[in-house]
């Protein structure tokens, strides 16, 4: 008989028997989410049914501070003015903005540079105004809105004089058209096979984790192509859709968000300062730290002044590591430089997405390393709910959609730190022996992060607990050649691959232990500026407690702002860490598992001081900001991780507490990548797919 192997099943008989058992919550599943995809999300539709689609006139009726361009578009002459006037019948609750079709938006695009995509427009009838409605002409689902009014209507355009707007028209008393989204059918579904595969009893919570197994190396082979495929979509994507990222507002600083290309240009010239102009009038600022001093001239009409850039001895550089243009942007700009005169920028999104897509990769195979080190036989449902608990917990989510060149040296230490810790646990072989090349990988991946984030390089102190105690053994017992040898598998990588990095700090500032974060150019004067020791506990607390704030309409999660005493750096952040992952708590049984987490408990001990160490820094040094509960977010997951799946295989009732858990942190992590206010999010990235989205939840709010 001919068979299909697939992570402990067979087909057909095996197989057969499961799906059998999984049907009844397949097929309730799959009606629920085409009765809400029909009859919830396309509630407009059944509502406007008895609508009139009058009109009172072909052409809205315009107010003074509106005209027509010869492309029929309104413009906005004046914002006090800016209506137009039409008349409801009360027949339906939904209007329209008519907007001109996207072939015709894309010519006149060309032709008017103040012409928007989307428009905001807010309906003010007997003598109210509704909300602010905002519809975009890359999301037609966004130019339908609800308002209720009957009689004559003032529609205003909310738009700053000048902006032409792709509005043809507003339509009151319309009919919204019946939509299927295969898209949200397929989330829809999606979700449903995630809640049948997790259900209680399932195949996956009594199949034990076996990566000697070959099906379940298959099945971990899919996953990691997923995965892959999936960032080669975006990094493609990036690519295609790239722009220069410089902003100039006069009188204000220069923000330029191509650093990496600007470090890859530097390094191909055979320098390490930026090819960027230095005004004159800031080379003879006696000390161009002091922002007020910079805010004159900038006043004066002092250009280019570049945001978040190291200044020093007249020229600038970047306090980021190098390692990311080393490793991508020289040779894209080298590549492409055969085909274009002087080579092409690669994208910041590009890079960030090819290392987040290595490091998710790394952590799915390390964390499934550790706990099939741990507990034997842990179950493939305990593994998979671990893993996504532990990317979601290191902050991924927040990483993969947040594509700015800040994420970048993250990403790519990231990426980095987990492939170094999994080539370092697999360095043990099945009978005992230590593979000296694994150990060797692994040192140079984690010295590699000095030259990413050098934050993440404090992780290395994780090689003493796991080759420490092997390197005595051998000493002691008089096997000095073994213990020479895995201290020089350990060092010699490091050495030889940290070198560089100091040498790059030395030509630039000077000493080889100065980043230049402290010439950067900011809001204070950074090669003065002390954290004031005030401010520590409340940072802190906001790294784990911040609370998410809600609000009832889409995104639903609100940026919440971290006010402190004194000024130090923050930003608004859309939770805690405790927040986000619940189950981070479990680490603090760690010091209590020694027995259950074997020769792996000082490592997992390890990290946690790592993590408690990196999280003083981080607020003593650099402040708060969402970005840097990656530094040692990922540390505490490692021990979360050991000591869930093993309440999870001795007490069988917590499972369903993680996978709920891990649900919330889900659902919480892709609203955060909607939510404005707080860096990058889909709306910088994609504002008309923002809209389109926020049109499915219109009904709720």
């Amino acid at each position: 008989m001919v068979t299909l192997e697939w992570v402990g099943v067979r087909f057909p008989h095996r197989l057969r028997r499961r799906l059998r058992a999984a049907a009844p919550f397949l097929a309730v599943g799959a009606v629920l989410v085409l009765i809400v995809e029909c009859f919830v999300f396309n509630m407009p539709f059944f509502r406007s049914i008895p609508a009139s689609t009058d009109s009172t006139a072909a052409m809205n009726e315009l107010g003074p501070g509106v005209r027509r361009t010869v492309d029929g578009l309104l413009s906005v002459s004046d914002p006090t003015e800016a209506y137009v006037t039409l008349k409801a019948d009360g027949t339906s609750p939904y209007w329209r903005m008519q907007m001109v079709d996207r072939p015709r938006f894309e010519e006149a695009k060309d032709r008017l540079p103040t012409l928007l995509e989307d428009v905001h427009v807010r309906v003010q009838c007997d003598g109210g105004a509704g909300a602010q409605q905002v519809g975009s002409v890359y999301a037609p689902g966004s130019q339908y809105f609800e308002s209720s009014c009957s009689g004559t209507a003032r529609v205003w355009l909310e738009e700053e004089a000048g902006s032409v707007t792709p509005l043809l028209n507003v339509r009151a008393n319309v009919r919204v058209p019946f939509r299927f989204n295969w898209v949200r059918v397929g989330i829809g579904m999606v979700l449903v096979a995630l809640a049948c595969a997790f259900r209680p009893g399932s195949q996956l919570w009594r199949t034990p984790l076996d990566m000697h197994d070959r099906r379940q190396r298959r099945a971990m082979a899919t996953v990691c192509a997923t995965v892959g495929v999936a960032t080669l979509a975006a990094v493609v994507g990036a690519i295609c859709w790239a722009f220069r990222m410089e902003f100039h507002k006069e009188g204000e600083y220069t923000f330029d968000f191509d650093q990496y290309d600007h470090i890859a240009q530097a390094l191909l010239h055979g320098h390490v300062w930026l090819d960027l102009r230095v005004p004159d009038e800031l080379a003879a600022l006696g000390n161009p730290y002091d922002a007020a001093a910079r805010h004159r001239l900038l006043q004066d009409g002092v250009t280019p002044i570049y945001w978040d850039y190291a200044y020093r001895d007249g020229k600038w550089y970047s306090y980021f590591g190098v390692l990311p243009a080393l490793l991508l942007f020289v040779p894209y700009r080298a590549v492409t430089s055969l085909f274009v005169p002087g080579g092409l920028a690669l994208p910041g999104a590009a890079a960030e997405f090819l290392f987040m897509g290595v490091a998710t990769v790394f952590s799915l195979l390390l964390v499934t390393r550790i706990l099939s080190r741990i507990a034997p036989r842990v179950s493939v449902g305990t593994t998979a709910v671990l893993c996504m608990a532990y990317v979601i917990g290191a902050d991924f989510v927040y990483l993969w959609f947040h594509t700015n060149f800040y994420t970048i040296p993250i990403a790519a230490a990231m990426a980095l730190v987990t492939a170094g810790l999994w080539l370092w646990l697999g360095a043990w072989a099945p009978d005992g022996t230590l593979r000296l090349r694994y150990v060797a990988g692994g040192s140079v991946a984690m010295a590699a992060t000095l030259g990413c984030r050098p934050t993440f390089a404090l992780a290395s102190a994780l090689v003493l607990p796991l080759f420490g105690p092997y390197a005595l053994r051998r000493w002691r017992a008089h096997d000095r050649r073994g213990a020479v040898r895995c201290a020089a598998a350990v060092l010699a990588p490091a050495v030889v691959t940290v070198l560089p990095f100091l040498w790059y700090n030395h030509a630039r500032f000077g000493s080889i232990t100065d980043f230049g974060n402290a010439y950067q150019i900011t809001v204070t004067d950074m090669t003065r500026f002390h954290t004031p020791l005030a401010n520590l506990l409340p940072t802190l607390g906001y790294y784990f407690f911040l609370p998410p704030t809600w609000q009832p309409s889409f995104p639903f999660l609100l940026a919440s702002p971290t006010p402190l005493a004194s000024w130090s750096f923050t930003e608004p952040s859309a939770y805690g860490l405790l927040w986000l992952m619940p189950l981070m708590v479990a680490v603090l049984a760690v010091p209590f598992l020694r027995a259950r987490c074997g020769k792996l408990w000082p490592m997992l001990m390890t990290a946690l001081a790592v993590a408690a160490v990196l999280v003083v820094f981080d607020t003593a040094v650099g402040g708060y900001s969402w970005r840097y509960m990656a530094d040692f977010g990922w540390l505490l997951m490692l021990g979360a991780t050991v000591a869930c799946a093993l309440a999870m295989e001795r007490w069988h009732w917590t499972r369903g507490i993680v996978v709920l858990t891990v649900a919330w942190a889900l659902l919480l992590s892709v609203l955060t990548v909607f939510v404005l206010g707080a860096g990058s999010s889909l709306f910088e990235a994609n504002s008309g797919l923002y809209y389109e989205i926020r049109s499915w939840f219109t009904i709720l709010e």
